[in-house]
């Protein structure tokens, strides 16, 4: 991460491979994370041998140095209506806290494009799919961690070009019936993410709102470079923005994030907020490897607060 935001990366980055991995697949990246039990678990996205993708699981007591379970987490459903829109691969998964149980959304890929499917856990050894949640096209979902007037709320991305790939607000009363949908966030020409914008983490809580770290995408004659930003979600209402970092809080620039399965991406799926004041940020590198970087919290609201940007 840029030294001059205030956030570092990780010196042993990479801290997960393809080569950690004790089944065979070609990549490790685009994880979900959460703290479970004090021990921090990474559900991770791998291309397998045949171009698609399944879901992984490392623990960590640390946060830094993970141990990859010996059987993949979630592989694509091989019966009812999830096998028909999970055919081609489930990927980048989220971990939302809710209550009681971690809901998980994955982007499910078939011949019929993209939606978003919700599973849940308890204990992160049994999943149970609840339902496919959106349409297609329609990928990088997170969830808040509570309820706003009864409701549950999400941060989504529909794939547009008529309001180019922005950030939008649904609710729902139970979790699978979703509505009231409105963008409140979009990227800003020729700025770094004015090609698309999208959910990254599941927002956390901090005194002066819901810090969201989103990936912001910018075209060059090269392809295109994935950055992450920072915005901040009003705490009573999350469709409000309080304030949006107008700049970047990290870019590739590691030989890991450079070169690799898709050149110049860092993407997360996962930051985990500690009680020491610093948060966590998980990222994969070129789609290929997982690192991470430490910031402090209240550097990255204030990025949003003094140095910001219009949401629309």
């Amino acid at each position: 991460m840029n030294i001059e935001n205030k956030s570092i990366k990780y010196e042993k980055n990479p801290i997960l491979t393809k080569n950690d991995v004790p089944y065979p697949v070609t990549t490790v990246h685009n994880a979900g994370m959460v703290k479970y039990n004090n021990r921090y678990i990474m559900l991770f996205r791998s291309h397998t041998h045949n171009g698609r993708s399944i879901i992984g699981r490392a623990d960590s007591s640390d946060g830094f140095s993970f141990i990859v379970h010996p059987e993949p987490f979630l592989m694509p459903a091989s019966d009812n209506v999830f096998a028909e829109y999970e055919e081609f691969g489930i990927e980048d998964l989220r971990i939302c806290p809710v209550e009681d149980k971690y809901l998980l959304t994955y982007s499910a890929y078939s011949r019929h494009g993209v939606r978003i499917a919700l599973a849940r856990t308890r204990d992160f050894e049994n999943v149970e799919r609840i339902a496919l949640i959106t349409q297609a096209d329609l990928r990088n979902v997170v969830i808040f961690p509570e309820k706003f007037d009864g409701r549950y709320a999400r941060l989504d991305r529909p794939h547009s070009e008529i309001s180019p790939w922005s950030i939008w607000v649904s609710y729902s009363p139970d979790l699978i019936h979703w509505g009231d949908s409105r963008v409140i966030m979009k990227p800003v020409s020729y700025h770094w993410d004015e090609m698309k914008i999208g959910p990254g983490a599941p927002p956390f809580k901090t005194n002066k709102g819901w810090l969201h770290i989103y990936h912001g995408v910018f075209k060059t004659m090269a392809g295109a470079v994935y950055r992450l930003g920072a915005a901040l979600h009003d705490l009573s209402d999350p469709g409000k923005i309080i304030g949006i970092a107008d700049k970047w809080i990290l870019q590739p620039d590691a030989p890991w994030e450079v070169s690799g399965y898709v050149p110049n991406v860092v993407f997360t799926c996962g930051a985990i907020p500690e009680d020491d004041g610093m948060v966590k940020i998980y990222w994969g590198g070129a789609d290929t490897v997982m690192c991470v970087g430490t910031a402090v919290i209240d550097d990255l609201v204030q990025l949003c607060l003094s140095d910001n940007r219009p949401p629309l």
